[in-house]
């Protein structure tokens, strides 16, 4: 059967722009990591001996499957197509995952999981869906969705995650490393707005944009960079020990990335 890749991301520059409901509206630049992916596929369950009626998904997660990504977006899929062939689909096959991006880690696996999941469905069964219309079902299943449903190289993110707008740049090699450090995005953002809010304003968001990744990189520090990472250290002190000059914060943690000189 054939393997899908779902690429991790980290994020170049994340700084928080201002408040939505209880959401947190970002500018953020992601980029492609091509070194590092899950793998998916979908299994016949006859080869399994596994349930025919029940979602089943084949790979090392330490979530219960109703609370998986994959398992959201397909709940989320099903609801907007009311397609018969993808209860089908599913009632027959299992998803099986290959994890190599770790979970928890700020590098975007389970939302990338979750778009490549739809994609590999939208393809197999022809439910015609467009990219937009994949984006706009991903974004309810995770904010980072859109970004990997759109499949760009490099993109700058805004609002909570919906608004993804291409660059045109040359993918980074980057060297990622992520410490054994479990961290809670709502808990990150939620001390970042108690302790730390202090947005940026539309002309720093603008200059942002424009720059290209690997001149923020050079120019910048980790805190500067990442609106997040002083609220993670405040919250999990034990990234200090982790933490190696030079290296940057993607998302909300925990894992950290430079630029790989020996390969650029």
């Amino acid at each position: 059967m054939k393997k899908y890749k779902a690429y991790a991301k980290v994020n170049i520059f994340l700084k928080i722009t201002g408040k939505r409901d209880n959401y947190h509206e970002i500018i953020s630049r992601f980029m492609r990591v091509d070194t590092l992916y899950d793998e998916l596929s979908f299994v016949s369950k006859s080869d399994l001996n596994a349930k025919m009626n029940d979602f089943t998904i084949i790979g090392e997660f330490d979530c219960e499957t109703k609370q998986n990504t994959i398992y959201k977006a397909y709940m989320a899929l099903k609801e907007f197509t009311n397609s018969a062939s993808l209860e089908k689909l599913m009632q027959t096959h299992a998803i099986k995952v290959e994890k190599n991006i770790p979970a928890f880690a700020g590098l975007g696996g389970g939302s990338s999981d979750a778009a490549t999941f739809m994609k590999m469905c939208n393809s197999v069964l022809d439910l015609g869906l467009s990219l937009n219309e994949l984006a706009q079902i991903g974004v309810k299943v995770g904010a980072d969705v859109p970004f990997f449903i759109y499949g760009y190289g490099s993109a700058n993110v805004s609002g909570v995650g919906e608004i993804v707008e291409p660059y045109e740049e040359e993918l980074l090699k980057f060297e990622v490393f992520t410490p054994d450090v479990k961290i809670s995005t709502p808990k990150v953002y939620t001390v970042y707005r108690e302790n730390f809010y202090n947005p940026i304003d539309g002309f720093k968001v603008q200059e942002l944009k424009e720059r290209s990744s690997k001149d923020i990189l050079n120019t910048m520090s980790a805190t500067e960079a990442n609106d997040l990472f002083a609220p993670a250290l405040q919250e999990y002190p034990q990234l200090k020990q982790h933490y190696r000059q030079g290296y940057f914060f993607s998302g909300s943690g925990s894992s950290f990335f430079k630029i790989n000189k020996e390969k650029e």
